[in-house]
């Protein structure tokens, strides 16, 4: 066993260079995955404390999405699941009267 050195997927021993390549690679999606970890926390932290929590959620998605597949599939859930909240939220405005056109948009 060599000292001193990484090896490779081949068991060759990888050299500065190599190494130099696999850290610019890495480093873009640790970075991405940092930001996007970062955004999704505090979306849930103001989910409980007054602010944009479901907006924060999904731009921490978004930014994961660039990277990570899972995180494109939970970024369509969560679009899915902030459209109904918002449709539920306008009937019941319009229902209570706060709105004069129902939600489909059409004039009564």
């Amino acid at each position: 066993m060599q000292g001193g050195g990484c090896t490779t997927d081949t068991g060759e021993v990888a050299n500065a260079g190599e190494i130099a390549q696999w850290v610019g690679r890495s480093a873009k999606r640790i970075l991405i995955a940092v930001v996007g970890g970062l955004l999704v926390v505090a979306g849930l932290v103001f989910l409980v404390l007054p602010g944009p929590g479901v907006l924060l959620i999904i731009a921490g998605l978004a930014v994961l999405a660039s990277e990570f597949a899972w995180a494109a599939s939970a970024l369509v859930l969560a679009k899915r699941k902030a459209g109904d909240a918002g449709s539920v939220v306008k009937r019941s405005l319009w229902r209570r009267g706060g709105s004069s056109m129902p939600p489909d948009g059409r004039a009564p």
